[in-house]
């Protein structure tokens, strides 16, 4: 499995222990942003709680892991990565 991510990348095995850790801490504080802001709002846990969590995490997960990857020495690949999915999902051309 991580053979073909290697591949499908185009990088060496420490690059590719560097990104997956950058998408694990990324996400890791994506969730915890997320929920420190609705504590400071004090929404009620419940429906409208979800439904916020998801979009907050959706809107602070590319900044996150854009902030992760600068330490990292990963950058370039996430820059790469998140303009891929942009155009994808037709954000940008």
């Amino acid at each position: 499995m991580f053979d073909k991510l290697k591949d499908k990348w185009k990088v060496n095995g420490i690059q590719l222990l560097l990104i997956l850790c950058t998408f694990a801490i990324g996400g890791s504080l994506c969730g915890y942003l997320g929920r420190k802001v609705l504590e400071y709002f004090e929404f009620e846990k419940g429906a409208v709680w979800v439904a916020l969590y998801i979009a907050l995490i959706t809107i602070f997960w590319p900044f996150c892991v854009l902030i992760v990857s600068i330490p990292l020495g990963q950058f370039p690949f996430f820059k790469n990565y998140l303009a891929r999915i942009a155009r994808r999902m037709r954000i940008t051309k």
